[in-house]
């Protein structure tokens, strides 16, 4: 299935300047829906960031699914140092008690080049952290301004979480994407999105594709 949507991925996408490399289904879930996600996109550059969960938030909301995005709901300080794991537990519960069932997190890597990329990734299927495990590993890119500063290609990971009451916060799905075109950053963060959508309906996480095939080709 995960080799079979990309394949299907890629010939959808023709031209775009994101490419999926790799995706992963938790297999005890077939179909997921949510009714409040929270999407927090992780990049240093905060207008990307911005731009990115406003459109992100724009199509679940298209599809009558609330969403927020993490520059609403987290202080301007949150993101400027590390956090604790004591902390990212407060964030979760409280989250819960906002009545949100899920969250898109997607994060901005870089990679010297991909095959070097790709011998940095572990074995996916076997991937099952959790939210805040993922944050924490992850936040230095918020605030470190050299992040990116040595990489010539840039690679992204987007993860849907389950913050749903008895179950873990769960991880459901995990796409890892190639962005080709950095430079160009609203046609790179339009493609990345159309790709995360199209992957998601395929997986029946969220977009349907019965209901919502016409919206996800015009947007």
């Amino acid at each position: 299935m995960k080799k079979a949507l990309t394949l299907v991925a890629l010939l959808f996408m023709g031209c775009s300047s994101s490419e999926l490399v790799d995706n992963w289904k938790n297999p005890d879930i077939i179909i997921f829906d949510a009714n409040k996600v929270l999407v927090v996109g992780m990049t240093a550059n905060s207008k990307a960031q911005e731009e990115f969960e406003t459109k992100m938030k724009r199509h679940f909301s298209k599809r009558g699914v609330e969403a927020m995005r993490s520059v609403d709901l987290f202080d301007v300080g949150f993101t400027d140092s590390e956090r604790s794991e004591e902390e990212l537990d407060d964030v979760e519960q409280s989250l819960l008690d906002k009545d949100f069932d899920a969250i898109l997190f997607t994060k901005i890597l870089g990679a010297e080049n991909k095959e070097t990329f790709r011998k940095e990734i572990t074995d996916i299927d076997n991937f099952n952290a959790k939210f805040k495990d993922d944050y924490i590993s992850h936040q230095d890119i918020y605030y470190d301004e050299n992040y990116y500063d040595e990489y010539k290609v840039y690679h992204a990971e987007t993860s849907l979480y389950c913050i749903c009451v008895g179950k873990e916060r769960q991880l459901i799905w995990r796409g890892i994407i190639d962005i080709t075109d950095p430079s160009n950053t609203k046609k790179a963060i339009d493609d990345y999105i159309k790709l995360v959508v199209f992957a998601m309906e395929e997986q029946d996480l969220i977009f349907h594709k019965e209901t919502d095939e016409e919206d996800s080709t015009n947007l």
